[in-house]
């Protein structure tokens, strides 16, 4: 019989524990009236492959009294599979353009940036390669073009971030770069100018970084090294 939490779990999710996981740890086990993935020691591990917005009070909770680390992944490399529209045709599966970097993880940050602060906190982001299973729905979202996401599957970890300090957050600050701009910051690490406002955002609000005044009309930042 599956445990509790286990019912609904997807493929992505039940790999990740898998793969996190070591040989000692629990599963799914009630701390504090939350079910917690993974139990190694003293370290209570969360694996989030959504938003964090749902386990936003969950997590703050948590930190009150035990130490807890989110595990993100984010997708390096993903091929699409596409089901045939008709259930009989064979599928299709290509490889994705696009690649994921570990500065994603601001997107879903900025739910509680407060958290990177806390002592009982850390994140640790995993660079995958996954399948992402589509299926046709003419009454979905006209930019997917009425293909939905089914399934994603793991394929492989391919590297390991882990953020436990300070140190850790400046070092995905550009190099060489002392004051700068959202602008700046964006052009200097190859990222659109929303993310770099999230990602000044979220480190500014955990004093990583401060904010120094104005150039021109933009906030002018500096690290706190």
């Amino acid at each position: 019989m599956p445990k509790i939490g286990t019912l609904n779990e997807k493929p992505l999710h039940a790999s990740l524990k898998k793969w996190y996981a070591t040989s000692e740890a629990q599963f799914e086990v009630k701390t504090d009236g939350f079910v917690i993935d993974i139990v190694q020691d003293n370290l209570l591990v969360e694996i989030q492959t959504g938003n964090f917005t749902s386990i936003k009070k969950k997590l703050k909770k948590l930190v009150r009294s035990h130490q807890v680390r989110l595990v993100y992944p984010i997708t390096y490399e993903k091929w699409l599979i596409k089901l045939p529209k008709d259930g009989k045709g064979k599928s299709t599966r290509r490889k994705s353009p696009k690649r994921g970097r570990v500065e994603e993880l601001f997107y879903e940050m900025v739910s509680f940036p407060e958290l990177l602060a806390n002592p009982n906190f850390s994140i640790e982001v995993v660079m995958t390669r996954e399948e992402e299973l589509r299926k046709y729905n003419e009454n979905l979202n006209w930019r997917r073009r009425g293909w939905g996401i089914v399934e994603r599957h793991l394929l492989e970890v391919v590297d390991q971030i882990l953020f436990e300090e300070s140190a850790d957050w400046l070092a995905l600050l550009p190099k060489g770069i002392e004051e700068f701009t959202t602008k700046e910051l964006s052009d200097a690490l190859g990222i659109n100018r929303k993310l770099s406002q999230k990602m000044a955002y979220c480190l500014r609000k955990v004093d990583v970084i401060e904010l120094m005044g104005k150039e021109g009309r933009a906030n002018l930042y500096r690290a706190n090294i």
